[in-house]
């Protein structure tokens, strides 16, 4: 039995996901590429490259990883290149997304032998967070005037638009998409290609995707581009889970268990965005608040319900651990990180990665 903590993959689970995807692919005629600041574990790319078409990037790291274990199409985007990295950045991509006119015309030179994109801002958005929303008041994130843009047209041959965040509405797609086309729409017509972004949760039960299709499919017909998507969240959803053990049951005024984990360190996003973790099937008579075992007075994984009195060495299985989870995860008051398990298809579980003392002592100096 491996040790917790550890993160488990499933790739049962990740395969209905790589599916849909096929799926939207082949009827819409756009390409997906996987988002790497969402999801970067590398041990399973030889699995997801069967289904997608390449990696998006927000950094160097992340550009050399997707073309150097992933493959495909690389496409590279940062919110600012710096000169000490451009030609590497270059060097491992096929395209190059700028997120301003400033970083086109002071890089685009170096850029010559690759497609260039610029970032666009529509100034609307589907995210109800202000600190992911790239629509904010005075947002960094892509050019939003179209007389700004319209005399660097011969020097890009493609956009990035990212302004879905974990959209699940259709609907609320069908709009946004509709005010693009608003704002920007003598500008599609003179490119070649369009990333929508990411965000949009159309692998999701219930989703209208053969309508999402269709809608993708008119819009490139429209203006002639290729579309491409950027599932982060949507490729990975519901195939992980971050297993941990109880190592201590208190009470105070509350039933609590501490386990050998921690949401600072562990599942960073959800303390970020003060969402509880999922505990499933969560039902029963017995309630507990799930803590961490770091120092922080808020390390709680939320309250859950069990059907038995929790007890030490009890396991607990915290769904969707994949997503903007795995990349943020640190070593916070030395925690030990969680390993990285496999399920294959065919029901085997393996380690993949095991942490130890060196990498924590190692990542610092």
């Amino acid at each position: 039995m491996i040790q917790t903590p550890y993160y488990l993959i499933d790739k049962a689970k990740l395969l209905r996901n790589m599916e849909k995807i096929a799926y939207v692919r082949e009827k819409s005629g756009a390409k997906a590429l996987l988002a790497l600041k969402c999801f970067a574990t590398w041990s399973v790319f030889d699995f997801m490259r069967e289904y997608m078409d390449g990696t998006t990037s927000s950094s160097l790291f992340e550009v050399r990883l997707g073309h150097e274990r992933f493959g495909g199409e690389t496409h590279a985007y940062s919110v600012a290149y710096g000169d000490n990295e451009i030609e590497e950045v270059v060097a491992c991509a096929d395209k190059i997304i700028f997120n301003s006119i400033g970083q086109l015309e002071r890089f685009a030179g170096k850029a010559d032998g690759i497609a260039r994109g610029l970032r666009l801002n529509p100034q609307v958005s589907s995210s109800s967070f202000d600190l992911a929303d790239p629509a904010r008041p005075y947002s960094r994130l892509g050019e939003w005037d179209v007389a700004r843009v319209e005399p660097i047209m011969d020097r890009i041959n493609g956009f990035m638009i990212h302004n879905n965040c974990e959209n699940k509405d259709f609907a609320l797609f069908d709009r946004m998409l509709t005010q693009i086309e608003d704002r920007f729409g003598s500008l599609l017509g003179r490119v070649d290609w369009l990333s929508l972004g990411g965000g949009i949760h159309f692998t999701g039960e219930g989703y209208p995707v053969d309508a999402f299709c269709d809608r993708l499919k008119s819009f490139s017909d429209r203006y002639g581009v290729q579309i491409y998507l950027e599932p982060g969240e949507a490729s990975i959803t519901g195939s992980t889970t971050l297993e941990v053990t109880v190592l201590d049951t208190l009470f105070n005024g509350k039933n609590l268990a501490i386990v050998d984990s921690s949401i600072e360190a562990h599942m960073l996003d959800l303390l970020i965005y003060r969402e509880s973790a999922k505990v499933s099937p969560n039902e029963g008579p017995h309630s507990y608040m799930i803590c961490g075992k770091s120092c922080l007075a808020g390390d709680i994984f939320g309250e859950f319900r069990f059907a038995e009195e929790l007890k030490v060495g009890d396991r607990i299985s915290f769904q969707d651990a994949a997503g903007y989870t795995m990349v943020k995860k640190n070593w916070f008051n030395g925690v030990k990180m969680p390993a990285i398990a496999i399920k294959d298809l065919d029901g085997s579980v393996r380690t993949v990665r095991d942490f130890t003392y060196a990498d924590y002592e190692q990542s610092l100096s």
